[in-house]
């Protein structure tokens, strides 16, 4: 199993896309299903009630057997990738990678993917200074646009406002959107944005991505903490206020997920500190329900 640290040694998004999904989903998807597509696959025998235009008329009058050419439908759609990139995304983990670094990763695997499956895919970096918008597009320089978007993306500042949001929300674009964010807010921005990506953009997969450190809360003795977004510090013990820390942040999680799955998102809990692999096959499993 090919861990987050080993993929992000690599310094290369594309090799670390490939292998990520080869070696952790190889075999299981497939991305098309038999049907009255373009691409022919094999031939059936006439039953009454078939289609009459897919009989093959050519071989009817060679063989006197009516067949129906079956063929392949392309069951692709297209798949928007959603990157936080505000200053939070700048916590490192205890196995030296950022949040950001992490979701660079996850996300160029997903692309890799999606491309796979033959999606066509976005990205939108949404950062404070302005969004950063690659359209969705299917051809073979696509994912080397992706990768390049997620290499020079930076997070900084706090999540952007409604009118730098504005474009994103005027697309409309039926498809699978995934967004990756630690969902760390002032006051609902995040949510209010997913809130009006739903009538736009059908359904919504959230990835919900957490340090380690943040999780079990590793730190020992004096800590002093500072808020990314906002530069506030906070200076604590860090053995005596781990037991209430643990609580507090799991009765938020647990709230989280109640709200984003009420909501009609679906909802998925990451670490840094774990394989790819779980987010891989969440993602799969939601785009291969897809109509």
């Amino acid at each position: 199993m090919l861990t987050p640290e080993h993929l992000h040694g690599l310094r290369n998004l594309s090799l670390a896309a490939r292998q990520a999904v080869e070696g952790a989903l190889a075999g299981q998807h497939v991305s098309r299903r038999r049907g009255a597509g373009l691409e022919f696959s094999q031939y059936r025998p006439y039953q009454p009630g078939d289609d009459l235009r897919r009989l093959d008329w050519r071989l009817a009058a060679r063989s006197d057997r009516y067949y129906l050419r079956e063929s392949e439908v392309d069951t692709s759609l297209t798949v928007h990738l959603l990157l936080d990139a505000s200053a939070s995304m700048n916590h490192r983990d205890d196995n030296g990678l950022t949040k950001l670094e992490y979701a660079r990763l996850l996300l160029a695997a997903l692309a890799y993917l999606a491309g796979q499956q033959g999606d066509a895919v976005a990205l939108t970096v949404l950062h404070p200074a302005g969004l950063h918008h690659v359209p969705a597009r299917t051809d073979a320089g696509q994912l080397p646009r992706l990768y390049q978007a997620l290499e020079h993306a930076q997070a900084g500042g706090s999540f952007p406002d409604a009118t730098r949001l504005a474009p994103l929300t005027a697309r409309r674009q039926r498809g699978l959107t995934v967004c990756v964010s630690d969902l760390y807010e002032e006051a609902g921005e995040i949510q209010r944005l997913l809130s009006r990506l739903r009538p736009v953009t059908g359904e919504i997969l959230v990835l919900h991505l957490l340090a380690r450190n943040e999780l079990d809360f590793t730190y020992r003795g004096a800590v002093t903490f500072e808020d990314l977004e906002t530069g506030r510090t906070l200076q604590l013990d860090a053995d005596q206020q781990r037991r209430a820390y643990r609580q507090q942040l799991q009765a938020w999680l647990q709230s989280t997920a109640r709200h984003t799955r009420r909501e009609g998102y679906d909802y998925q809990q990451l670490s840094t500190a774990e394989p790819l692999t779980q987010a891989l096959r969440e993602f799969l499993r939601r785009r291969q329900r897809q109509p």
